[in-house]
């Protein structure tokens, strides 16, 4: 009898002190997602149909300056500099993820200061300089932005590599081969899988690093929002520079949402492939 009031008493404090941290959860997750579809829908309109906001830009434009961006669609920027933070952030993916392969791996241990230097490197020389240096010799146009966004991007990818492949469990990789596979099956089948979470934490921070730095590519004329900003800066009409400004901002905040989304959804994914191993 006792042992059951006890049972009753503890299922009634559980029940009691569960659901307010089951409301605050719940409120947590509707805010996230309000916010979510307030930062999709302001970007849809600002690329979609920006003159409805042209009430909101007027006062920060000049006497008599258009409140709009008007020299192109911005819809038509926004896709240029996507296509090339996508194709920087794909090169900057690959180049870091295979060196980070490298150094993980037996052969190419000794490598691993001399590879975490050059990346480095890359990571501290300003872009512009990169562009300066790169324009004689690529030409003008989206070359030496793409030169320039593949440097700047490598250090989180490469690290991240590293982080995540050193902290694959040694029981998962001898149980792969146990099975018999081979050194690029182990790495193809079981420790890439395993430590794609933590590289993705990388990619993500690589694209977003790329978002905001690929506007400086309309100094060397590579289509982009630059062109907005720097129309802004140039005529001082502030109108320009935050259209410019709070469409990368929105596009760094979706992205960099989306992709947190995709890590989290294949973390248990993760979690049971390391659980099997072990």
């Amino acid at each position: 009898m006792r042992r059951a009031m006890k049972t009753s008493g503890a299922a009634r404090k559980t029940g009691t002190a569960g659901a307010p941290g089951t409301l605050g959860t719940a409120c947590r997750r509707a805010a996230v997602m309000l916010a979510r579809g307030g930062a999709l829908a302001a970007l849809a309109v600002m690329l979609a149909r920006p003159g409805w906001l042209a009430p909101l830009f007027a006062p920060f434009a000049d006497n008599g300056a258009p409140a709009i961006y008007p020299r192109a669609s911005l819809l038509d920027l926004t896709l240029s500099h996507l296509a090339i933070v996508a194709a920087a952030s794909a090169a900057g993916a690959i180049a870091a993820l295979a060196a980070g392969i490298f150094v993980t791996r037996r052969a190419g241990a000794e490598f691993l200061p001399v590879a975490r230097s050059v990346v480095h490197i890359g990571q501290t020389f300003p872009p512009v300089a990169v562009l300066a240096l790169a324009v004689p010799a690529v030409g003008f146009g989206v070359k030496p932005v793409l030169i320039a966004l593949i440097l700047y991007g490598l250090l989180p990818i490469f690290e991240s590599t590293i982080a995540g492949l050193q902290d694959v469990p040694a029981d998962a990789v001898d149980a792969a081969r146990g099975m018999g596979m081979s050194a690029l099956q182990r790495l193809a089948w079981v420790e890439l899988p395993l430590a794609f979470p933590v590289i993705l934490n990388g990619i993500r921070l690589a694209v977003v690093i790329n978002l905001g730095t690929a506007t400086i590519g309309s100094t060397v004329a590579a289509k982009g929002l630059g062109d907005v900003i720097i129309a802004g800066l140039q005529t001082s009409n502030t109108a320009f520079v935050l259209q410019g400004g709070l469409v990368v901002a929105l596009l760094a905040v979706l992205i960099y949402d989306a992709l947190g989304v995709i890590g989290r959804w294949l973390a248990p994914a993760s979690a049971a492939r390391r659980e099997g191993g072990a």
